[in-house]
């Protein structure tokens, strides 16, 4: 029977007319040719992709191996003078080809890179015209971060200069440097959620990362090249797609150099060394589907010229930094600075320069290659209010969503928003205390309203979040506004 079956058709017939277990296999090969013609081909034995070895020696069970182990395999052989034929005579228990079918996971798998004619007019190409502008970034940044004007318009700008450098390419043989950030902003003032929001608009691959767990390469800890790795599995394994992606490395200040310490220092000055040819942008090898190299992990090769690097860090006590220069440049005299003039300023982030990073432990080397330097503004009390009721994903907006399944309609009172905002500045941890403390007063409601099927509406009080009344319903059917307290205090 011939099994070349090219029409779709005859292919059809072909498994109709097998048993069950030949229909299994059949369908199984047509999967695996599928996903041979999108993804490398891996040798079985040293991991490398086919881009890399070049073409590969197929032996049954659609396993691979390149030229190169297949030589040393035969070197082996003769120089151990065991004959080929002994070494083809395997008892039947001792090696089944068929254990070694798919032994390489999905995650370790490349796709193939197309050839640069077929890239022509589709949409992974990046057109210059179609890239939006910056005041248009902003306008999809404010439906959903509040505040921070000044943080979202600046990398709204840095990411439509980047990505136009990215379509251009060249632009009469000047070469446009890349435009890399270092955002500095207290915990729970929006640092991811602004780069998260950016790339969600932008669909271009994120990849989110945390400099706490880097370390020099050789010792226990992730690799530098893993900020990439991480990039290349968000981009499904495409190489093409990851060079054109953002990484986001956030707690940048946990690698500052130590000071007065006599041990080796691997996750603070080196992290940095190690770091500067991929912000610089360079071809590097990186592991795929894995965190380190290993032996058995396939690598391939990433040009990080176009990746945008955002770092973010909260930078904590770099406001004595900040402080004390200041306070250096004040004269004596009587229109002289006070020396407590900058101990409740609410903005000394913003006065930040690169000589404070310096003194912070951040290596000049690797400071230069982040430009662009901004600070993101504390939340205050109006701000935190504004943050509870306005983005397009607000959480109160969450919960009266939750509410309205129920037939409820959940409101909020000026009074409980001010008090909610003024518990989150207590805890000092930005806009990440708002949930903590909402889930804290909703936890009764959310319980007793569905036991009672007459409620058609509840109104959070201040005296309701400050524990010293209940909240308020009115029943449905009522005409006449009544409101009712609902639930004690719990204290």
């Amino acid at each position: 029977m011939n099994n070349d079956y090219t029409d779709k058709n005859d292919e059809t017939e072909f498994l109709d007319s097998l048993d069950d277990n030949s229909k299994t296999k059949n369908v199984d090969h047509i999967k695996n040719s599928s996903d041979k013609d999108e993804y490398e081909s891996v040798c079985y034995i040293c991991r490398r992709p086919e881009s890399k070895v070049g073409k590969m020696i197929r032996i049954p069970n659609n396993i691979c191996i390149c030229s190169d182990c297949m030589q040393k395999t035969f070197d082996t052989i003769n120089n151990n003078g065991t004959p080929y034929m002994d070494m083809m005579t395997f008892p039947p228990n001792m090696m089944n080809l068929s254990n070694l079918q798919n032994d390489i996971p999905k995650s370790q798998k490349l796709k193939k890179k197309k050839p640069k004619e077929e890239n022509v007019g589709e949409e992974s190409v990046l057109d210059i015209k179609k890239i939006p502008s910056p005041h248009i970034i902003k306008g999809q940044l404010d439906e959903f971060v509040v505040g921070q004007e000044y943080a979202k318009k600046v990398i709204s700008v840095a990411v439509y200069n980047h990505y136009k450098r990215v379509a251009s390419n060249t632009m009469d043989d000047i070469e446009i440097e890349k435009s890399n950030m270092l955002m500095i902003g207290p915990t729970g003032s929006g640092k991811t959620f602004l780069v998260k929001t950016l790339a969600k608009l932008l669909n271009v691959p994120l990849a989110i990362t945390d400099a706490t767990s880097l370390t020099e390469a050789g010792y226990i800890g992730d690799d530098v090249e893993s900020v990439v790795s991480k990039l290349l599995a968000a981009a499904d394994n495409d190489v093409e797609k990851a060079e054109r992606g953002i990484i986001f490395i956030d707690e940048i200040d946990k690698i500052a150099k130590k000071k007065n310490t006599n041990n080796r220092d691997v996750s603070g000055e080196s992290v940095q060394q190690g770091m500067l040819k991929l912000l610089e942008g360079s071809e590097i090898e990186v592991p795929v589907g894995a965190s380190s190299k290993n032996a058995m992990v396939p690598t391939t090769t990433v040009n990080t010229r176009n990746i945008l690097f955002i770092c973010g860090g909260a930078f904590p006590e770099i406001e004595n930094i900040i402080k004390t220069r200041l306070n250096k440049q004040s004269s004596i005299g009587f229109s002289a600075d006070l020396k407590d003039k900058y101990d409740n300023d609410p903005n000394i982030l913003q006065k930040v320069t690169v000589e404070d990073l310096r003194e912070f432990g951040m290596i000049p080397e690797f400071i230069g290659r982040l430009p662009i330097i901004y600070s993101l503004e504390g939340l205050t009390k109006e701000m935190l209010v504004k943050v509870l009721k306005e983005p397009k994903n607000a959480i109160l907006k969450q919960y009266k969503k939750l509410l309205l399944l129920d037939e409820v309609q959940l409101e909020f009172d000026d009074g409980a928003l001010e008090a909610i905002a003024e518990k989150a500045l207590e805890k000092k941890t930005g806009a990440r205390a708002l949930r903590a403390i909402i889930e804290e007063f909703m936890l009764d409601i959310m319980y007793e309203i569905p036991k009672d099927d007459n409620i058609g509406r509840v109104v959070i009080t201040r005296e309701y979040i400050e524990k010293k009344g209940g909240p308020m319903i009115e029943l449905r059917g009522i005409t006449t506004k009544t409101v009712i307290p609902m639930l004690e205090s719990n204290d």
